[in-house]
């Protein structure tokens, strides 16, 4: 029974961790896309404050933004294969992963031909 209550108390204690745990991340994360956070944030990453990295000349800017997101994906209509949405072709509203599918695409048959 001693067992049962220990086991009972830890997954609690453990919960309540989780918890506070999660909530000083998002406490953190708050506070560096808030108004003077990202000093903090550029002082232990080491980056300058106008975007430059260490040893970068003046003119050149970083290739991706830390904050930037991925580039989307896209589905192709003709294989189902995801492609990068830059080198995805666009065809009467539907797209392809290459020109070759959206040709294939655009030459089967629809309707009573299909049958």
């Amino acid at each position: 029974m001693r067992q049962i209550f220990l086991l009972i108390l830890l997954f609690i204690v453990g919960q309540w961790l989780v918890k506070a745990l999660r909530r000083a991340d998002a406490a953190r994360t708050s506070a560096r896309t808030g108004a003077g956070g990202d000093a903090g944030a550029n002082a232990r990453t080491g980056a300058r404050p106008n975007g430059q990295a260490n040893g970068q000349a003046n003119g050149q800017t970083n290739a991706k933004a830390p904050g930037q997101l991925a580039e989307p994906m896209i589905r192709c209509a003709q294989c189902g294969v995801h492609a990068p949405k830059s080198e995805s072709v666009l065809v009467a509203g539907q797209t392809f992963c290459s020109h070759d599918h959206a040709q294939r695409y655009a030459a089967r048959p629809t309707g009573r031909d299909a049958r």
